[in-house]
């Protein structure tokens, strides 16, 4: 089979149905769960600050040792630890399916006050990093900051199965968003770069081969700079060796290598044209990057304000966000909403096109029973149909009461069969982009004082139905909810690091 055809039929096969659930384990025993944090052994650890003090709004930042502990600290670091009896687990500044967390983080250096030339290794377990790559000598090429991010598919497989390369890239997405976030409160624009699979792995050393052997191997998924040369700095002396993350895996899932091979490619260069570039002033503040949590109840009755409604909408339209400044596409993913109790806004389903093509071709392939009768006066929000969502929605979400409980329940419709037939990398890029959008709606909820949580487990040919869509030309990749929390009382919340 060729890509494209792998990664069609990869997500036919791991659709979930009304009948039939994609294939999963039979059990699970959470014992056994992988470990959510790699190590190096044997690799240099350099400690990196915890509490540094965030430079006021218009100060040039430049990168040190402490920029980037805050950098990394507000993005991909630990915020709690919740514990209930005898288990224990942490929260981070970006959701994950399952809390289970495939991806890690890597950090290119060069001439960094602080901070030795290298490839370091994140370490979120101890906020540090692990000394994975340096050289005796590099060229003079000046200072320069980037990240790498890869995947172990193996973290959501356990639990997940076949389907669980999907939510490695709803992760992904939320990661970068997390990071853009992160940035804005330095005052830096990071840039994702257009570097073909092999490359990347030669950078970050997974091409070794025997490095990995017994252990599980991470995909790499994409590099972005945040200061200096896009070019970043290559290693030759090679540090550590990876830890097991799970010593007795019960299943074996073939297929997702198969799709992990499928869209393995280069993220497209961006234009003027595609590149939305936020305002430099906007910044979501520190404490709501270390306060978001993922909700896992809804109250079912609070009534969503009408300003919060229109905020969290604005937040998902291209510049609404700092999240919006990193992506270099134009928007291909567009948010359906099932509105229950928002103030002043009668329930139904509505839509979001992000872009004028997408209103277009959306309104060329959904339902023609849909009324598209313009739902306010400054957002491109339409009614489609007026009616209660709860039951529908719930039923969609793998029969989940929290996507009747909310206020607002999302489906995010992405561009589909077009941009796959160009690249395959895009199926990739397509979950990317869900995820950032996911990410920018649960940080302008918790801003507002409500709470947003994914939805992975959703019945996509069930949403397809309501929507009238008949073919691939568009496929719902996300489902995402917003509404009031319940708290668990029985929870004890712990600080991220002692």
């Amino acid at each position: 089979m060729d890509a494209v055809a792998t990664v069609l039929a990869y997500h036919e096969r791991t659709k979930h149905r009304l009948d039939q659930y994609a294939t999963g384990p039979g059990s699970l025993d959470w014992d056994a769960q992988p470990d959510p944090f790699r190590r190096w052994a044997g690799a240099t650890e350099i400690p990196l600050p915890r509490d540094s003090a965030i430079p006021e709004p218009g100060n040039e930042v430049v990168p040190t040792l402490e920029t980037l502990s805050i950098l990394l600290r507000h993005a991909v670091a630990i915020t709690a630890w919740k514990q209930y009896g005898p288990s224990r687990w942490s929260l981070r500044a970006h959701p994950s399916s399952g809390n289970l967390h495939p991806t890690e983080t890597y950090v290119l250096s060069r001439g960094i006050a602080g901070l030795g030339d290298g490839l370091y290794h994140y370490q979120a377990r101890d906020h540090s990093l692990e000394l994975r790559a340096s050289s005796p000598l590099l060229p003079d090429e000046g200072a320069s900051l980037h990240l790498a991010f890869t995947s172990i598919p193996w973290r959501e497989a356990w639990k997940y199965g076949e389907r669980a390369f999907r939510y490695c890239q709803l992760d992904m997405g939320h990661v970068l968003a997390a990071v853009a976030c992160s940035a804005a409160l330095l005052g830096w624009s990071p840039r994702l770069l257009a570097l073909d699979s092999d490359t990347l792995d030669g950078y970050l050393g997974l091409d070794r081969i025997d490095d990995f052997a017994g252990v599980e191997q991470e995909e790499a998924e994409v590099m972005l700079t945040l200061f200096g040369n896009a070019e970043p700095p290559a290693f030759t002396e090679w540090h550590g060796r990876p830890s097991l993350l799970d010593a007795r895996p019960m299943y074996q899932w073939p297929i997702i290598e198969e799709i992990a091979e499928a869209t393995r490619g280069a993220l497209p260069s961006p234009s003027d044209e595609t590149r939305t570039a936020a305002p430099r002033t906007q910044r979501v503040s520190p404490e709501i990057l270390l306060r978001r949590r993922s909700a896992q109840a809804f109250d079912g009755h609070s009534v969503m304000p009408g300003p919060v409604f229109r905020q969290l909408l604005a937040a998902l339209l291209p510049g609404g966000s700092p999240a919006a400044s990193l992506w270099p596409l134009a928007a291909r993913v567009h948010p359906v909403l099932f509105v229950h109790r928002v103030a002043e806004v009668v329930p139904g389903l509505y839509i979001l096109p992000r872009s004028e093509s997408g209103l277009i071709a959306l309104g060329e392939a959904m339902r023609r029973e849909f009324a598209w009768t313009p739902a306010d006066v400054d957002l491109p929000l339409y009614q489609l149909v007026a009616a209660r969502t709860e039951r529908t929605a719930r039923t969609v979400s793998c029969h989940q009461d929290i996507a009747s409980q909310c206020a607002v329940g999302f489906m995010f419709v992405a561009e589909f069969a077009a941009p796959v037939a160009e690249a395959p990398a895009a199926w990739r890029h397509l979950h990317w982009e869900a995820g950032m959008l996911g990410h920018a709606l649960t940080l302008a909820a918790e801003a507002e004082g409500w709470r947003g949580t994914g939805i992975g487990c959703f019945f996509d040919d069930a949403d397809h139905e309501i929507l009238g869509l008949k073919d691939d030309r568009f496929q719902v990749i996300y489902h995402f909810a917003v509404g009031m929390p319940v708290d668990d009382a029985r929870l004890t919340t712990l600080p991220a690091y002692d």
